[in-house]
């Protein structure tokens, strides 16, 4: 029997940890479990405006759980992931608008690399403590990613065109409209089901949903590459 075709929808923002920790999973498993996936920049703080969240950092008990959780995750998962020094300032007062909108832009003409650049992002904030709310910022991020100057400079350029923002906007509304109260969220389309899975720690979970194995945050084709 042929099998109905797989999409997952990926919303995330570079602002957020887990959603870096979700991402680095599926980009290792999308071939293996030969799904489609796709990658939607989300503004995480529209999220939070939407659903009447808060963010952890808010709550002195979770902020203090989630530096511990992040970093063993990190380590499990494999993922460079270090909290930034101030960071309290990083996410509640610096944000990440420039740097979504800037992916967005990525998404919109050259999809083909918004993994790489969407990785830089955060390897920038959540690996090595640097800035991503500067436009030099942006732009070593890019280059990093394998862009050109020249190209990196003329998607800048674009992020504060009608077309960019209002395609955040509406990737943020439906991240809203499947449920999303934080990020990452997964969305599973199978034919006519369409499943949402909050967090990077559904993986298991999602891998039923698709009948596919669950081997690990590290498969085996990962691990030889390591």
């Amino acid at each position: 029997m042929e099998r109905l075709p797989r999409t997952l929808e990926l919303f995330y923002d570079v602002l957020s940890p887990y959603s870096w920790l979700g991402f680095e999973i599926l980009c290792r498993y999308k071939n293996i479990w030969n799904v489609n996936l796709q990658l939607r920049p989300t503004l995480i703080a529209g999220i939070m405006q939407d659903s009447g969240n808060k963010p952890p950092a808010l709550l002195p008990r979770k902020a203090k759980y989630m530096e511990s959780d992040v970093r063993l995750l990190g380590q499990h998962l494999q993922v460079p992931i270090r909290f930034p020094k101030e960071f309290f300032s990083v996410i509640l007062e610096k944000g990440s608008l420039l740097a979504m909108r800037f992916l967005t832009a990525v998404n919109l003409e050259h999809p083909e690399v918004l993994e790489k650049a969407s990785r830089e992002l955060w390897m920038r904030v959540w690996s090595r403590d640097e800035d991503i709310t500067e436009p030099q910022s942006i732009l070593a991020a890019a280059e990093k990613a394998g862009m050109s100057t020249e190209q990196a400079r003329g998607l800048l350029e674009k992020i504060s065109t009608p077309r960019v923002k209002n395609q955040l906007q509406e990737t943020t509304q439906a991240a809203c409209k499947y449920g999303a109260f934080g990020l990452p969220i997964t969305v599973v389309h199978m034919g006519d089901q369409t499943h949402m899975l909050f967090g990077s720690d559904r993986m298991e979970l999602l891998a039923y949903l698709l009948g596919e194995k669950w081997m690990g945050p590290v498969p085996p084709a990962m691990n030889a590459r390591l």
